[in-house]
C-alpha cells in the first residue's frame, strides 16, 4: 500500500526571498517575536532576530524548497505570491516583476510547482489585466489574496478577478487571521469571504490558516458553503488538539494540507512538519487511509486539476470591465 507521505501536495508555500516580502513587514514581525522572548525572560536582540529571519529568506529560485520537498515526500507545492506593493511601498520589485520571476521558477520546475498569484484590487484595470496574463500566458493556477493589506475579500473591485477565476475554473486562496503587526487585522476575518462565495458559486475559495484563531468561523463556512475550503498552514504553532477537532467536524473533504514554508523554518524543515502529523502520537495518525489521502493531496487536486482555455477578455468586455 502506498504510504501517506509518498504523494503529497503542499498547498501553502512561498518563495523564500526578500525580493517578494517587504523589509518593513519582516521588521515588525521580528519586533513581535522580540517582545515575546523578553516577556519569557529570554535574552534576544531585535537586530539578531531580523538577521536570522533574513538568513532564511535567501532561496530566490526555490532550490532549497525543492530539496526539502524531496526529503519530505512532497511531490508538488503551490507557490503563493501575495501583492504587498500597494500597501507597503518598500517592496523591491513591482508586482509585474514578481509575476515574471514566478513564471521563471515555474518554467524551471514545471513538475514541482503551481503558482497562485495576487494583485491588490486597488491597482484597478491594470491589475486585472496582469492577473489575466498570469493565468492565460504564464500558466498560473489560482488567485492569492492578502486582505490585511487593506481590502475585504468581498470587495467589489475583486469581482473582475473572480470572473477570470470562474472562466478558468481556478480557485482563490485568501489569508485569514493575524499577520505582521504592520498590517490591519480587521479585514482578515474568514466570514468576510461569504458574500463573494455567494456571488460566485462556481469559484472555490480556500481559507488559509484554518486551525488558527478563527477556526470555528472557518469550519462554519466550510460546512455550509459548498465552494469554501480551508488549509491548515501554520499548524506547527497550534496545539495538536486543534487538528483533531477539525477532523471531528465532518468536513474531511474540505481540509487541505499546507505548511506556510518558509515561515516556520526556524522550527524545522518540511520533513519534520510532515512527520509531526503522521507519527504514532500525531494528530492525523488515526485517520482512515482515504481521509489522509484526501487531506494530503486529493482535496486540493480537485480544485486545481481542471483548466479550460477561455477568452476571458471577451467576458470582461461584455461586462464593461475592459
Amino acid at each position: 500500500m502506498e504510504t501517506p507521505t509518498s504523494r503529497i501536495i503542499d498547498a501553502h508555500t512561498h518563495v523564500a526571498s526578500v525580493d517578494f516580502i517587504p523589509l518593513s513587514f519582516l521588521e515588525r514581525a521580528a519586533d513581535n517575536v522580540h517582545t515575546l522572548l523578553r516577556f519569557q525572560g529570554i535574552a534576544s536582540s531585535r537586530a539578531k532576530l531580523l538577521e536570522l529571519y533574513l538568513g532564511r529568506l535567501q532561496d530566490d529560485n526555490a532550490e532549497e524548497l525543492v530539496s526539502e520537498m524531496a526529503a519530505a515526500g512532497i511531490d508538488k507545492s503551490i507557490l503563493l505570491l501575495p501583492d504587498f506593493t500597494f500597501a507597503l511601498r518598500d517592496t523591491k520589485l513591482s508586482i509585474a516583476e514578481m509575476f515574471d520571476r514566478h513564471r521563471a521558477i515555474l518554467e524551471r520546475w514545471p513538475e514541482k510547482f503551481f503558482v497562485f498569484a495576487g494583485v491588490d484590487p486597488r491597482w484597478g484595470i491594470d491589475g486585472v489585466r496582469l492577473f489575466e496574463k498570469g493565468v492565460s500566458d504564464y500558466g498560473f493556477h489560482g488567485l492569492k489574496l492578502y486582505p490585511p493589506c487593506g481590502y475585504s475579500p468581498s470587495d467589489a473591485r475583486l469581482y473582475p478577478f473572480y470572473e477570470i477565476c470562474a472562466a478558468h475554473q481556478i480557485p482563490v486562496l485568501t489569508h485569514t487571521g493575524p499577520t505582521s503587526p504592520l498590517l490591519s487585522f480587521d479585514l482578515a476575518r474568514p466570514i468576510l469571504v461569504d458574500q463573494a462565495a455567494r456571488d460566485f458559486p462556481n469559484v472555490n475559495f480556500i481559507l488559509a490558516h484554518g486551525t488558527g484563531c478563527y477556526a470555528e468561523e472557518c469550519i462554519m463556512l466550510c460546512s455550509y458553503r459548498p465552494n469554501v475550503f480551508l488549509d491548515v498552514s501554520g499548524f506547527q504553532t497550534m496545539p495538536v488538539e486543534n487538528l483533531r477537532h477539525l477532523f471531528s467536524r465532518k468536513i474531511d473533504h474540505k481540509i487541505i494540507f499546507g505548511t506556510d514554508w518558509p515561515l516556520f523554518r526556524l522550527q524545522g524543515d518540511q520533513r519534520s512538519a510532515v512527520e509531526s502529523l503522521i507519527r504514532d502520537e500525531g494528530p492525523i495518525n488515526s485517520l482512515s487511509p482515504r481521509t489522509r489521502a484526501a487531506f494530503f493531496r486529493e482535496n486540493i487536486e480537485r480544485l486545481i486539476n481542471v483548466r479550460k482555455p477561455v477568452e476571458v477578455g471577451i467576458l470582461r468586455r461584455s461586462s464593461g470591465l475592459a
